[in-house]
């Protein structure tokens, strides 16, 4: 395949490497985009932190919490224009939306569709779209939605990051009822979302990350140990080393806390669990990033 300018740009957008880095990279790779991240990363040249699937439509994350902390919604309307996304008749539209699957816990965007829209019994949601679609004048969808409904010793948290590019859904369990619904735990919750926002975790704990996910960080990590020319058990340990230097980047409980960088959100958890009088722990999240293809909610459970 030849390698074109644009995908040498593309790289070096992802990666944060030189553009003769990125160009050997795709050379090599046969223009394979996630081949060449790897080689860059191996060869120590590419930045974790930058991601693919940049944010590509115009919208945003909107989401809401029901009254009694226990249920929780994101989800991402897309539209044609920035100005539109901006606009407040467009942000009071996703507010209804995000109301709408909060209370009725639709399956899916097809199932939200066809509901009823509640105020409004005598339309279908489908229709308030179109409605919206027709005073806006812009065509829009609903690209996706999470919704997390917790038990009475759970307590649930959004938070919308700057105009709505980022949004972080999350549950936390305490071990009283009395606890869970506690200003306390309430905080707790909305720091917990605002630090995923902010630090990206890709789980809860280190047990959580996807086997597949472990397996090629630690063959970049085994690669880049090759390449010192130390004993093959030295190059082990450096492997493994590097490998829990990753999880304690990007697990949550492993994390830093950004509000005090000198404890770890696990520290901070049993200090909340000292306020509050009772076990405190996170379950799962979820974070949005507007035009990334849906992921799935980080959790130690199902529920």
């Amino acid at each position: 395949m030849e390698v074109t300018a644009a995908m040498v740009k593309e790289l070096r957008e992802i990666t944060g490497a030189g553009m003769m880095d990125c160009k050997k990279a795709l050379v090599e790779t046969g223009g394979d985009i996630e081949a060449a991240v790897d080689v860059l990363r191996t060869k120590g040249l590419a930045d974790l932190a930058k991601k693919s699937g940049r944010a590509t439509n115009e919208g945003v994350i909107g989401g809401t919490t029901a009254d009694d902390g226990r249920v929780g919604v994101v989800l991402e309307v897309n539209c044609e224009t920035d100005f539109v996304a901006r606009n407040a008749t467009f942000g009071e539209f996703v507010k209804e939306l995000a109301t709408q699957i909060a209370e009725t816990a639709p399956a899916d965007v097809a199932a939200l569709f066809a509901q009823p829209f509640n105020p409004r019994p005598e339309i279908t949601v489908e229709e308030r779209v179109g409605e919206a679609v027709s005073k806006l004048g812009e065509n829009m969808g609903i690209a996706r939605f999470v919704r997390f409904e917790t038990s009475e010793n759970g307590a649930v948290a959004v938070y919308i990051h700057g105009v709505g590019n980022i949004g972080v859904l999350v549950e936390v369990k305490a071990g009283t009822a009395e606890a869970a619904s506690s200003s306390v735990v309430a905080g707790f919750a909305k720091d917990i979302a605002m630090q995923i926002a902010a630090a990206a975790p890709v789980a809860v704990r280190r047990e959580e990350v996807p086997a597949d996910v472990v397996a090629h960080e630690l063959s970049i990590y085994k690669a880049q140990a090759a390449e010192t020319g130390k004993p093959e058990p030295i190059q082990q340990k450096i492997a493994e080393g590097r490998l829990d230097k990753y999880y304690k980047e990007f697990c949550l409980l492993e994390q830093m806390f950004v509000k005090n960088p000198d404890i770890t959100i696990s520290q901070y958890a049993a200090q909340i669990a000292k306020e509050a009088g009772a076990a405190v722990d996170v379950v799962r999240f979820v974070r949005l990033v507007l035009g990334e293809t849906n992921p799935d909610p980080k959790s130690s459970c199902c529920c």
